[in-house]
C-alpha cells in the first residue's frame, strides 16, 4: 500500500518541494517588478496643473457663512481637475480659511475680500480675485407651496 500513496523516492520528494519554493521566489521577484514598475510609470506619466482658475458658485460672498471656494486646476492634457487646500495654499485679505472654506463673520464692515490661491507644489502657479461682499440681506421665510402656487409666473408671449 505504501508505494500506491509514495510512488516516488524520499529525495525525489525533497527535491520537489525545492522546486515549488524556487517558482514562488521567481513569481514573487516577477510580482514585485511590475508592481515597481507601475509605481514609478505613474509617477513619471502623471498629469502636472499647468493653471488654476477660480469657479465660484455666487457672484458675492454671505457674512456669516461659510463660503465655499472652488478651485479648479488645468491639466497639461486640457483636462480640468478640482482642486482642495491639500493641493492649494489659501490667503485672505482679511478673514480665515478653514479648507476651502472661507468663514466671514456677521459683523463684518468691508465692501469686499481679495483671495489667492498658490498650487503648493509649483508656487508660481497662482491666482488672486476680488469677491464683493452681500449688501442685500436674505428674506427671513421663503415663500410656501400655497403662495408659488396661487402666484404662477405669467408666461411668456410667442412673437410673430
Amino acid at each position: 500500500m505504501w508505494p500506491y500513496f509514495y510512488p516516488f523516492r524520499a529525495d525525489f520528494r525533497c527535491n520537489h518541494f525545492i522546486r515549488i519554493f524556487d517558482i514562488r521566489s521567481r513569481m514573487s521577484k516577477k510580482v514585485l517588478s511590475i508592481g515597481f514598475t507601475f509605481f514609478f510609470s505613474a509617477s513619471v506619466f502623471s498629469q502636472k496643473i499647468d493653471s488654476i482658475s477660480f469657479h465660484l458658485y455666487t457672484d458675492s460672498l454671505k457674512k456669516g457663512q461659510h463660503n465655499y471656494i472652488n478651485i479648479d486646476g488645468k491639466l497639461s492634457s486640457g483636462q480640468w481637475q478640482p482642486l482642495t487646500s491639500r493641493e492649494i495654499q489659501f490667503s485672505s485679505s482679511s478673514c480665515e480659511f478653514q479648507g476651502n472654506d472661507l468663514v466671514i463673520p456677521p459683523d463684518f464692515k468691508e465692501e469686499k475680500i481679495k483671495i489667492k490661491a498658490q498650487l503648493k507644489t509649483d508656487p508660481s502657479i497662482w491666482k488672486e480675485v476680488t469677491i464683493w461682499i452681500k449688501k442685500i440681506p436674505d428674506p427671513e421665510t421663503l415663500p410656501g407651496v400655497d403662495q408659488v402656487l396661487k402666484n404662477p409666473p405669467p408666461k411668456k408671449r410667442k412673437k410673430n
